[in-house]
């Protein structure tokens, strides 16, 4: 597969060690910085152009891999949507539900395929979880937790864009968060109910949240907790729970940590210790979940298929996010969907 990737900063650097070691190849980049551009281009034998228009139009593109700030989505889309390339976009899917679902609507019209990269449900633990919870290992789900107290430095915010509303449409739960909020929504389904509190600017110089809690009912009458903050020095792995009548999995970082079942059957649990996390550093992260879904996804752009996290399963994770945010703003319960 041939792609042409919009936006040169960090995460794309992942995702070309990441094409490269799948087979695929980065054939045409660009970027606003064309500095960064033409370095990033040498880096991985690319050809840089200047706008993204002329990645969206080139002939040797099969998809387009967009990663920017999230309030650029739909624009390569709908020129992608006239040349007929696939397209994957970074997460979150967009800033707002709207986009969103023009996104959405404009791919299915065109017949080209939206993916969202959320990689983490191709994690191992993830993966083996999403099958153990479906064969009832855990029983009835009671309870099911995301926490992600991680620090970002001030450095990492000295730009104003960051942790704005209208560039990255918040803070630590859209652009950290929104990965955890993925996984609960996969593998515990839909949630029906979200109330929550924020804190703005708590230790950083943002307009949006560093600090964010919130209660969660989910559609089988399970309940959860979400916290994720960006404010907790130095930063502390990630970790999604699930408990049902049976037991209880937790998966910290990448990786499946805790597996306490009662009179358990079925494949082993592939439980771990040693896990990846970007706690305190965004790069510090596997690349093989970023193989797993750029192979998931090249193969949905052969088929025609849907990917694993198509944009409907990107909608869905907004969707709570913005729940959420509308309960801080209003000291409100907010009814799930919207």
């Amino acid at each position: 597969m041939r792609v042409g990737l919009i936006g040169t900063g960090a995460i794309s650097d992942k995702h070309a060690q990441a094409y490269a070691n799948i087979g695929y190849k980065v054939t045409v980049c660009t970027d606003i910085s064309e500095e960064a551009g033409q370095r990033f281009a040498s880096r991985y034998g690319a050809e840089f152009v200047k706008t993204y228009e002329e990645v969206c139009r080139h002939p040797e593109v099969d998809f387009v891999d967009v990663c920017t700030f999230p309030d650029f989505r739909l624009q390569p889309l709908e020129i992608c949507a006239e040349t007929k390339k696939h397209i994957q976009v970074q997460k979150p899917i967009a800033t707002d539900l709207e986009t969103a679902r023009k996104m959405i609507d404009t791919a299915r019209q065109a017949g080209i395929v939206l993916g969202v990269v959320s990689q983490h449900r191709f994690d191992e633990s993830s993966q083996f979880l999403y099958r153990a919870v479906r064969e009832g290992r855990l029983g009835k789900i009671l309870q099911c937790d995301a926490y992600v107290k991680w620090h970002r430095t001030a450095a990492y915010y000295s730009r104003p864009i960051k942790g704005s509303w209208a560039t990255e449409g918040g803070g630590a739960l859209i652009n950290q968060a929104i990965h955890q909020i993925d996984i609960l929504r996969w593998i515990a389904g839909p949630v029906t109910e979200v109330f929550g509190y924020w804190q703005l600017g708590a230790m950083h110089k943002i307009e949006s949240e560093d600090v964010v809690d919130a209660l969660l009912r989910y559609e089988s009458g399970a309940t959860g907790v979400l916290q994720a903050s960006t404010a907790f020095w130095p930063g502390y792995t990630e970790r999604t729970e699930f408990h049902g009548t049976k037991g209880t999995a937790i998966i910290s970082g990448d990786k499946l940590t805790t597996w306490d079942v009662e009179d358990d059957a079925g494949d082993p649990a592939p439980v771990q210790r040693e896990v990846a996390s970007g706690a305190s550093d965004p790069m510090a992260i596997s690349l093989e979940p970023f193989e797993r879904q750029f192979r998931d996804f090249g193969e949905a752009c052969r088929t025609g298929r849907a990917p694993l996290v198509d944009g409907e399963a990107g909608y869905a994770a907004l969707e709570m996010v913005i729940g959420v945010y509308k309960s801080c703003r209003s000291g409100q319960r907010v009814a799930l969907p919207l």
